[in-house]
């Protein structure tokens, strides 16, 4: 399938998370090409994070609904008090951070979690 768009994507997130597959065959599918990032074997910086930050409100890039989030301790979980102490949890746990995570081929951060529609108008 020959690609729609002349720029490379980077999906952030962890292969067996259902939404980022939903994501990743939805671009698939219209023939988007994107690098994929694999947050357990590649990790990410605190660098990478703030960036995301600059564009998406820290509501939406860390995930309270998550599994992992509501295995922390109290105590981690309070100390979660602005975007420097998320950003130390995110990166020493991933799997707190919503997925996917897409950015442009500019690194900037375009789409956080998977809608369809969403995706059509930011990517088609």
């Amino acid at each position: 399938m020959q690609t729609k768009i002349n720029f490379m994507l980077t999906v952030y997130g962890i292969p067996n998370c259902d939404t980022v597959k939903k994501a990743r065959t939805w671009l698939d599918q219209q023939g988007i090409a994107y690098n994929f990032h694999n947050y357990k074997t590649d990790g990410i910086t605190p660098e990478k994070i703030h960036n995301w930050l600059e564009v998406f409100p820290l509501e939406k890039v860390l995930n309270k609904a998550s599994t992992t989030w509501k295995g922390l301790t109290d105590e981690e979980k309070a100390a979660v008090k602005d975007n420097v102490s998320a950003t130390d949890l995110m990166v020493s746990h991933t799997s707190v951070i919503k997925r996917p995570v897409i950015e442009d081929a500019s690194g900037k951060a375009v789409a956080v979690g998977f809608s369809g529609k969403d995706y059509e108008e930011k990517f088609l």
